[in-house]
């Protein structure tokens, strides 16, 4: 074990050494993590005993943590009147990728009960910026465009999630699972979740805020003192019944608009600490489960991934953004940058406990699945995606593309 933490350690510092020259070419983050938690496991580097419990607790802090700090970017007022193309994919695009995603796993999961196929859709609707960062953080993209589908990412898990719980509870319940009343407790989570999530937000936002004023702490502290408010939120929402991922990103959500930029902690964290927790995640989904997936890998769950990746978020975001301004071209670059990524794995090991039947084993393995692959095909067709569409805006000379985001989300 030690050799294989050794390797693993001195591995991640080499990455860490070239992260700078590996974002611009096709090899990224999640897709070089998964490869070695794949090999580590393949060559008993590591023990398998406790490394699906580890990513459940890495995942989840990772998870609650991103989820808060990403909401607390957004501004809310500049969303709602000037951006209208995120607001478009997370508001429009975002039900209709979960309506076609049911329906194309109509197609693939024969005899499924709806409530189920649409669980796996609502699974597979959120996205993850961190596999397309070539994407994101390539100066050729323009700013617009970066700014949109950073924006979406941040915010699409957070708001996919209560139907996944949802659905969750739906499936569980038409499964005939009596010994606990479902629909409830999915009402329970969604209602409570959100309410503790507005109270924590603001109540850690007020003091943060006078702490401030009042020269009682400093960066270095309020830095500390949100990360312990998402955890706070999660924890209290946990206790009254609700859901703490949906408090943690509420609270976020609330915390922001609040401070309105004021604690530059949230975004320095997202992009340095926060890799690790994101890299670590990724290592231990190749370690526990990536492996054991694969061999359970079938042509129709196959399909059904492609088709989300290649023909249902697509679809979803052209439709959304019709009557916006945004170019075709710009279009189809929303709909294919949609990786799935933590939250879809995630959310399906949340879950999954919920349902004692068959559909469970199978959900488990397209939502994994789908990670592996969007996280393979994505990060190769990253860089030079960015670069082909950069070009192809500039030689078409499309200026909605290039306009500036509004300052609230720099």
């Amino acid at each position: 074990m030690t050799i294989g933490l050794l390797t693993l350690a001195v591995f991640t510092l080499a990455f860490s050494m070239l992260a700078k020259r590996l974002s611009s070419t096709v090899v990224t983050a999640p897709m070089i993590f998964i490869a070695l938690g794949y090999f580590f496991h393949e060559t008993g580097l590591l023990p398998q005993d406790g490394a699906e419990a580890a990513l459940h607790i890495v995942a989840e802090i990772a998870l609650i943590i991103l989820l808060f700090l990403d909401a607390a970017q957004i501004d809310l007022g500049a969303l709602k009147k000037s951006s209208v193309w995120p607001a478009r994919m997370l508001l429009i695009g975002l039900p209709l990728a979960i309506g076609f995603g049911t329906i194309a796993a109509w197609f693939f999961l024969p005899g499924w009960p709806w409530v189920a196929l649409a669980l796996v859709a609502a699974l597979l609707a959120p996205t993850d910026a961190a596999l397309g960062q070539s994407v994101v953080a390539n100066p050729l993209v323009p700013e617009r465009v970066r700014r949109t589908l950073t924006v979406e990412s941040g915010l699409n898990d957070g708001m996919a999630l209560p139907a996944v719980l949802l659905f969750a509870s739906l499936t569980a319940s038409a499964m005939g699972q009596e010994d606990r009343n479902w629909l409830l407790f999915g009402a329970l989570q969604l209602v409570l979740g959100p309410i503790v999530g507005i109270i924590a937000g603001y109540a850690g936002g007020k003091l943060l805020m006078y702490s401030h004023r009042q020269g009682l702490t400093s960066q270095t502290f309020e830095g500390i003192g949100a990360l312990a408010l998402a955890g706070a939120a999660y924890l209290a929402a946990g206790e009254v019944g609700g859901n703490g991922f949906i408090a943690s990103f509420v609270a976020g959500l609330t915390f922001g608009n609040i401070l309105k930029g004021q604690c530059k902690f949230v975004f320095e964290f997202t992009e340095s600490e926060g890799q690790l927790l994101i890299w670590a995640a990724f290592f231990l989904l190749g370690l526990a489960l990536v492996p054991e997936v694969i061999s359970e890998l079938t042509w129709p769950v196959l399909a059904l991934i492609i088709a989300s990746l290649f023909i249902v978020r697509p679809l979803a975001i052209w439709i959304s953004l019709i009557g916006t301004g945004a170019a075709a071209t710009t279009r189809l670059f929303f709909g294919w940058f949609g990786p799935r990524g933590l939250a879809t794995a995630l959310f399906a090991l949340l879950v999954l406990p919920q349902i004692k039947h068959e559909y469970a084993e199978t959900i488990l393995v397209i939502a994994i699945n789908a990670v592996w692959i969007s996280a393979l095909l994505h990060g190769l067709s990253a860089a030079p995606g960015a670069k082909f569409y950069s070009k192809l805006i500039a030689d078409k000379g499309h200026c909605e593309e290039t306009q500036p985001m509004p300052k609230a989300f720099e």
